[in-house]
């Protein structure tokens, strides 16, 4: 049976290849709630701590490898600390216990750099969320934004609603909720977009209780995990050179190679200075 270790509003489970992080119990954080259960693999986990947290309590923490979990790449370091999904807080007391798993972690954890592939599932889709001048739709293959009235811009209420397919764009800019210019900017390939996110069609502008971050952050999420990959062609490398292999020959076979090319020479086909040249040759390989 794996190891359940709970603490303040989620549980940890302990698993042969990946640790899976549930909600559960009262007062969970509203992000971790919002993704709901999720399997970390251990592949994807790069550092391992425990430290005091408030109030005498212990926090167990992992730290997944850059670019391994979309919502942590979405957040680009912008989550604070109490909204790390990734924070296991466990009474005052439980420090040795949360010593114990971390360094079980530990001794599973391998590579920490960064990746190239998203290895934590994505949250799932569709997803939507309210913005201070829109609303957001994600169903998985295109994102739509509908304005409202009451707090879209002139550029934007002109523009008219707005519909994005993935495969269209090649990037998703997140920016938190409680910074002065909080927004979900979609980068459209080739587009120009205006830098002032309340005039830019492409984006939505947060507000006082309009794109809260366990709304917000998770469809940033998921929009980055549905876009398409980019192929990276591997430039091409030439073949190294081989060395010529050159079997011996014998006395019969190299007279009678002398005497063709005599031949060839007596047609004029070689002149006596190839002649000589592969004679020499020749006979150097009996």
């Amino acid at each position: 049976m794996d190891d359940v270790l709970a603490g303040q509003g989620c549980a940890w489970v302990f698993e042969a290849d990946a640790l899976r992080i549930r909600p559960e119990g009262t007062k969970v954080p509203k992000l971790v709630s919002e993704l709901g259960e999720r399997v970390i693999p251990h592949a994807a986990i790069a550092e391992v701590a425990v430290a005091a947290g408030k109030k005498g309590t212990v926090v167990l923490r992992v730290v997944p490898r850059r670019g391994a979990d979309p919502v942590m790449s979405a957040a680009a370091g912008q989550l604070k600390e109490a909204a790390d999904p990734y924070r296991l807080v466990l009474p005052a007391g439980r420090e040795t216990l949360a010593e114990y798993y971390a360094d079980e972690l530990r001794a599973v954890v391998g590579e920490a750099g960064p990746v190239t592939r998203f290895m934590v599932e994505a949250p799932s889709v569709p997803r939507s969320f309210k913005g201070w001048d829109g609303a957001a739709t994600f169903d998985g293959e295109a994102i739509t934004f509908t304005w409202f009235w009451s707090g879209a811009s002139t550029a934007k209420y002109s523009a008219g609603d707005q519909r994005f397919s993935v495969s269209d764009l090649e990037g998703v800019e997140w920016h938190a909720p409680e910074g002065a210019s909080g927004c979900l900017r979609l980068r459209v390939r080739g587009g120009r977009p205006d830098p002032d996110p309340n005039k830019d069609p492409a984006s939505v502008v947060f507000g006082l209780g309009w794109g809260a971050t366990h709304k917000s952050l998770p469809f940033a999420a998921a929009v980055l995990a549905s876009m398409p990959i980019p192929e990276v062609s591997a430039p091409a490398v030439p073949a190294p050179a081989v060395p010529e292999v050159r079997r011996a020959l014998s006395g019969v076979e190299v007279a009678e190679l002398i005497a063709k090319l005599g031949d060839l020479r007596d047609a004029g086909l070689l002149s006596e200075e190839e002649f000589q040249a592969k004679k020499a040759e020749l006979l150097s390989r009996m």
